[in-house]
C-alpha cells in the first residue's frame, strides 16, 4: 500500500476545509427517509461518504452528481433486491457512523436485510442492536454481537431506555428511525431515555439535520429524554430540500494544528457556529498559545514566536480530536493532559495505544493513566518510519507532527486518509509541504 514521505517543511497560504462526513452521511440518511427531492451542495467524496451513498441507493433512493451538487430522490426505505436474486444487503465499508445510523433505518422495512462491513468495523461491538432493536419489533441476528448483522422490521417506536456511553451514533440512528416510522405503537408519543450520553454536540448535529430536512424533531429534555409527539403535523411526502454540507472541523483540526506548529495558514469553509463537536479544537489551540484569528471568511492560525505551551483538555465529547491534539502537544513545552481515553478503544484502531506507539517512534513520551493521556512535549521530534495502523486520523496526525521533525518521516499505509479526507496530502502540498 501507499507510503508517503514527509520532509520538514513550513506551511503558508489558504486551504479550503474538506466537506464534513458527519454532515454528509446524516444528510444522505435524512434524504432517504424524508421522501422527496433533495439537493446536497458541497457533497463529500471520502470513502465513508461513498459508503453512505451506496447504502441509500441499495435502500431504494437514486443519487446522481452534477456540477458539485448531489441530487437524491427517495420514496422511503424500500431495499433493492439484486438482479440475481441474492440476499438484500448493504455494505457500510469501514464507516462506524453508517453501521450505527443505518441499521435502525433499514429496520423500517418489512424486508430482511443483511448489514455488512469491512476492516476494523468487523471487530467493533454491535451488541447494542441485539439488545435494543427487538424491543422495537425488529428481528435481529448477529455474529455474537459482531458483523454481519441481519435485521427485519417493521420498526415500531416505543418507550425505551438506552446506554449512551459507548457512542452517540447509536442514538443518531434511532432518532432518524423514530422520526421516519409509519408504524407507531398506538400511543401518540414515544420516548427514548438515554443514560450517560457522550458526544452531545453530535446529537445537536443530528437534530439540526433532521430539522433541515423537515423530519419530525423530538423534544430534547437535557439530553436524557427525546420525546416524539406523533400528533404533530409532519408530512414526509414530496419534500423539496436544499442542504449544504458543512466544512469538516475533524479534518480541519489537522490543518489548524499544522499552522500552529509550522507557519501560518488560513483555513476556509469552517463554520464558527457549527454544532460539530470538534470545533472545540480552537480552545486547545488558544490554550497552547497558538496565534488564532477568527476572520469573516477564514480562520488564520500561526506559530507563536516564543513557542507553544502544554495545556489541559477534556476530549470526552470529541474523541476524534485526540490525534491532532497529540500532534499539537508534541511541540508544547511541558506535559499536556488530555481526558477521555476511554472513548478510544473502538475506533479504526485502539487510538490510545496506537498514538503511544507511533509517536514514541518520533521521540514523544505518552503515558496512559486510566482516562487520562499525558503527552510530554519536546522542541524537536525525530523523523522516523511510522505506520497508520489503517487509521486515517493516525496517518494525518503523523504527517502534521512530521512538519518540524529533525528529518524525513515515512508514513506506511498512508492512504488510510481516504476514509475521511482524500485530498489531505494534496492540500498539504498546496501549503508548501514537501512530500514524496
Amino acid at each position: 500500500m501507499l507510503a508517503v514521505t514527509v520532509q520538514p517543511s513550513s506551511v503558508k497560504g489558504e486551504i479550503f476545509a474538506p466537506a464534513s462526513k458527519s454532515s454528509m452521511q446524516r444528510a444522505c440518511a435524512a434524504a432517504l427517509v424524508c421522501k422527496g427531492h433533495s439537493t446536497i451542495h458541497n457533497p463529500g467524496i471520502s470513502n465513508d461518504d461513498k459508503a453512505a451513498l451506496d447504502i441509500i441507493r441499495n435502500l431504494g433512493a437514486t443519487a446522481t452528481f452534477k456540477d458539485n451538487q448531489l441530487f437524491i430522490e427517495s420514496n422511503g426505505v424500500y431495499p433493492v433486491t439484486p438482479l440475481g436474486g441474492e440476499e438484500v444487503s448493504i455494505n457500510c465499508g469501514e464507516s462506524g457512523l453508517s453501521i450505527r445510523m443505518f441499521t435502525p433505518i433499514v429496520s423500517l422495512s418489512h424486508q430482511r436485510v443483511a448489514i455488512k462491513g469491512s476492516g476494523s468495523l468487523t471487530t467493533r461491538p454491535m451488541d447494542f442492536f441485539d439488545e435494543i432493536l427487538p424491543q422495537l419489533g425488529v428481528d435481529v441476528q448477529s455474529n455474537n454481537g459482531r458483523l454481519p448483522l441481519s435485521v427485519q422490521g417493521p420498526f415500531i417506536p416505543k418507550d425505551i431506555e438506552i446506554d449512551g456511553s459507548l457512542s452517540s451514533q447509536f442514538l443518531t440512528g434511532l432518532l432518524m428511525a423514530y422520526a421516519a416510522s409509519t408504524h407507531p405503537s398506538g400511543s401518540n408519543t414515544a420516548t427514548i431515555t438515554v443514560h450517560n450520553l457522550k458526544s452531545k454536540p453530535y446529537i445537536d448535529l443530528t437534530l439540526k439535520v433532521m430539522k433541515d430536512f423537515g423530519l419530525l424533531v423530538p423534544e430534547n429534555i437535557n439530553y436524557e429524554q427525546f420525546v416524539f409527539n406523533y400528533t404533530d403535523s409532519n408530512t414526509t411526502a414530496d419534500k423539496i430540500i436544499n442542504y449544504t454540507v458543512e466544512g469538516d472541523w475533524s479534518g480541519g483540526a489537522f490543518l489548524l494544528v499544522a499552522g500552529a506548529i509550522a507557519g501560518t495558514l488560513q483555513i476556509k469553509g469552517l463554520d464558527i457556529n457549527s454544532t460539530q463537536a470538534d470545533k472545540k479544537i480552537l480552545e486547545a489551540l488558544k490554550d497552547s498559545g497558538a496565534i488564532v484569528s477568527i476572520q469573516y471568511e477564514c480562520i488564520e492560525i500561526s506559530t507563536p514566536l516564543l513557542g507553544l505551551n502544554a495545556f489541559q483538555f477534556d476530549a470526552t465529547d470529541c474523541p476524534d480530536l485526540f490525534p491532532p491534539l497529540v500532534a499539537l502537544a508534541a511541540y508544547c513545552k511541558g506535559t499536556t493532559v488530555i481526558e477521555g481515553v476511554v472513548r478510544l478503544a473502538h475506533k479504526e484502531s485502539n487510538r490510545a495505544l496506537t498514538l503511544q506507539e507511533e509517536f514514541g517512534k518520533m521521540g514523544i513520551e505518552i503515558t496512559l493513566q486510566d482516562d487520562l493521556m499525558l503527552v510530554k512535549g519536546t522542541a524537536k521530534l525525530k523523523g522516523n518510519k511510522v505506520h497508520s495502523h489503517h487509521d486515517h486520523r493516525i496517518a494525518m496526525a503523523c504527517a502534521v507532527a512530521a512538519l518540524k521533525a529533525d528529518g524525513n518521516t515515512i508514513i506506511e499505509e498512508a492512504d488510510a486518509i481516504n476514509k475521511s479526507y482524500p485530498n489531505f496530502y494534496e492540500h498539504l502540498q498546496q501549503s508548501g509541504v514537501k512530500l514524496s
